[in-house]
């Protein structure tokens, strides 16, 4: 009974992941139009027109986090886990644990699933640094 309650209770929950997911691609569309909008200083209508498409980019991110629980996750510095993060390469750098370098898709989270791994470059440790002096210099700074 207590299984047929929580499995009736995920049916719930997750039914919405086939939307959601067709929108996370409406998301990246407006990340990669934001990323290379065009500097126009002075020019009050191309100004007027990215502030626009910021203004529904966040309303829609702030929907579907409050409405639908989905959220993205995912930036430049993030320790990677191979349960969340979907490496598309790696390089070996100077530190003492992997570390997500670059991320060229954002990850999305509906409530505890991952609906989409983040796509990103890896920095591998190459030995050169150990955990505790990488620790210790980033408990000095």
């Amino acid at each position: 009974r207590k299984r047929m309650i929580r499995e009736k209770q995920e049916a719930f929950d997750y039914a919405n992941t086939n939307l959601l997911k067709d929108l996370i691609a409406i998301l990246d569309d407006f990340d990669r139009a934001l990323t290379v909008s065009p500097k126009a200083e002075g020019n009050v209508e191309v100004t007027s027109f990215v502030d626009g498409v910021k203004m529904i980019n966040k309303q829609l991110v702030n929907m579907l986090d409050a409405k639908y629980n989905l959220t993205s996750y995912c930036v430049a510095g993030d320790s990677f886990n191979p349960d969340i993060h979907e490496a598309i390469g790696s390089l070996q750098m100077p530190v003492a644990e992997p570390v997500c370098a670059e991320v060229y898709l954002k990850g999305y989270m509906l409530k505890e699933r991952v609906v989409r791994h983040a796509k990103v470059m890896v920095h591998m440790p190459d030995g050169t640094v150990n955990a505790e002096e990488d620790k210790n210099s980033q408990e000095s700074e």
